[in-house]
């Protein structure tokens, strides 16, 4: 029976939604370097976890990942948040959802929570970090470390005045989700590589943005890679070069998308994107100049997940 927890070596991962479904785009406009060609080809596996058969609408999971790691409870992206003005990406503006209490019922109070990996620091990403207190965004986990790349960090600060590829589409982000944990005290903001602990590592991984980070878990014989957004949609894996709408260097995305899925490959690395639905990651071999699917997570997907509920 399909689960919401696995074990690799000795970390324990927890799937965590917040939500499932469209999200306003069409294949060839979320990925205008496919062809529909590519999604018609993989549409027996690609519908209708990823793409909605009859709407042709992108699916996609927002969920955040809950290892448990030498007595620590780590999280890895805090998806959108609720009660979040953004006036630029309609779909996640001012929701409110369930997070916390489906992150109490995989046995976390924010309180308990020990670390916060932010992977980049897009809308999707970053939202729990804060909640509203009234009329102030407060720390959502007022005991963790939240872990910042320093290159996302000043690209995505206002007073540096950058021109990001996705435009306004991040209003209001660092401001109400970023800056408050930093000013709080709770922030470390990395360069290059951080060690976690002696079964996960993060490193930087650009293109996706200039500080993108992929979190490494090596434990026993077993391996994973936490891939943030270096692919939203599994058509990534069979595709790897082909790039989402939203990536800031679309050359160095491309270079990182290969470098990691061959690592992974060459290791039987279980591969962990951010937003897939269905079983939410996969194993994948080389197959020619590209990858493919060996076999996916022993994770329920959404729909099993709410028949249980």
């Amino acid at each position: 029976m399909p689960a919401n927890r696995i074990t690799l070596g000795d970390v324990t991962i927890t799937r965590v939604w917040e939500y499932y479904g469209p999200v306003e785009m069409t294949p060839e406009t979320f990925f205008p370097e496919s062809s529909p060609r590519t999604w018609e080809e993989h549409s027996s596996w690609l519908e209708p976890h990823f793409v909605d058969p009859e709407t042709r609408i992108v699916n996609s999971a927002i969920q955040t990942w809950l290892l448990r790691s030498e007595g620590k409870n780590i999280l890895i992206d805090t998806g959108v948040g609720n009660h979040k003005e953004r006036p630029y990406s309609p779909v996640w503006s001012r929701l409110d959802t369930d997070f916390l209490v489906n992150l109490a019922s995989a046995g976390v109070r924010p309180e308990d929570v020990d670390i916060v990996v932010n992977t980049h620091l897009h809308v999707d990403h970053v939202g729990w970090n804060t909640y509203l207190d009234g009329r102030t965004w407060v720390p959502t986990f007022p005991n963790a470390t939240y872990l910042i790349s320093k290159s996302d960090f000043d690209f995505w600060n206002p007073a540096n005045e950058h021109k990001p590829l996705l435009g306004r589409g991040n209003q209001n982000v660092f401001e109400d989700s970023v800056a408050p944990v930093h000013e709080a005290g709770l922030t470390s903001l990395w360069e290059d590589s951080y060690t976690i602990d002696s079964n996960l590592r993060l490193d930087l991984a650009p293109g996706h943005t200039p500080g993108s980070s992929v979190v490494t878990l090596e434990s026993g014989t077993d391996r994973a890679v936490f891939v943030g957004d270096m692919l939203h949609n599994p058509v990534q894996f069979v595709e790897p070069d082909t790039n989402s709408c939203f990536c800031e260097d679309p050359a160095g995305a491309r270079a990182t998308r290969r470098k990691v899925l061959g690592w992974a490959a060459d290791r039987g690395a279980l591969v962990v994107p951010a937003h897939l639905g269905g079983q939410g990651a996969a194993e994948v071999v080389r197959q020619g100049s590209g990858f493919a699917i060996k076999n996916w997570a022993p994770f329920a997907s959404y729909s099993e997940t709410s028949k249980e509920a």
